[in-house]
């Protein structure tokens, strides 16, 4: 699933390409996508809307139209493809947007669990899916103090299921949650409750750390992940933990293991995380 890098990756690439660009005609392929109209009255919503700009909240790829918001997330496997021209549809392609340059916007998705919606202004952050999200990890609201705080009520929760739950802060996914708690030192069975205010505080910037890298290499592709340009991204290159089971940790030499926590998969150093 595209985590935060994945889709700011995203994001980037689409918005030299869509923004200030009008919407001449909408193809709904598959109605299943299209969430809060009929497909029939959202695709005439979004007719002679010009895209202003793309923006990312949490998940969530943000088309700032003239009047309101088309809101987007790509769930498993949704992929936004760019063309210069009219092509025609290929297999999984479900919404195509043709802008009055003639240019076009096709989604695809295989599993079809990918999501879109249209939101006013006045709603876009006051109602779900938006108004459920918590804070990111980069936001100057969060603070080592206020997620200690957050994690003290949590008992006995591990951090690592407390990290990838979205109302503590949101964009940590599985592999960005292995790869801060390793690079952090923190087993991902610790309950959330016992760290230090001083473990709290290393957690945080490592998230931060490992989020902007991962932007920085355009996300990682782990099975099917690529960016509007077919491009995939090179942090798994990188990667600690996550995916390295067996392999020789990169700091003390002994092998990562790997065991299930909260339902997923969970990669981690016996010796380096404690």
């Amino acid at each position: 699933m595209p985590e935060l890098p994945e889709v700011e990756t995203v994001c980037r690439r689409l918005r030299p390409f869509v923004s200030g660009k009008t919407i001449a005609n909408v193809e709904v392929l598959d109605a299943k996508i299209i969430r809060g109209h009929e497909p029939e009255i959202w695709k005439q919503q979004l007719l002679d809307e010009t895209i202003q700009d793309v923006e990312r909240r949490g998940k969530f790829i943000l088309f700032k139209l003239t009047n309101g918001y088309l809101v987007s997330h790509l769930r498993m496997e949704g992929k936004f493809f760019p063309h210069d021209e009219m092509v025609n549809p290929v297999k999984h392609t479900h919404v195509v947007f043709t802008f009055t340059d003639g240019t076009t916007l096709h989604y695809n998705d295989v599993r079809k669990f990918g999501t879109m919606e249209l939101k006013t202004n006045d709603d876009l952050y006051v109602t779900p899916p938006l108004s459920l999200l918590a804070l990111e990890p980069f936001d100057s609201g969060v603070t080592a103090e206020t997620l200690h705080t957050r994690l003290k009520r949590m008992n006995v929760r591990a951090i690592k299921t407390a990290l990838l739950d979205q109302s503590i802060f949101v964009g940590l996914g599985n592999i960005y949650v292995d790869e801060t708690l390793f690079r952090a030192g923190v087993h991902p069975t610790r309950p959330a409750s016992s760290l230090t205010l001083d473990e709290v505080r290393l957690v945080h910037q490592e998230a931060v750390a490992v989020l902007t890298e991962a932007i920085e290499r355009g996300g990682s592709t782990i099975r099917s992940y690529t960016n509007p340009d077919g491009a995939s991204g090179t942090y798994q290159e990188t990667l600690y933990v996550y995916g390295q089971t067996g392999e020789p940790c990169k700091r003390c030499g002994r092998p990562i293991e790997k065991m299930k926590l909260g339902g997923r998969g969970t990669h981690y150093c016996p010796h380096c995380q404690q």
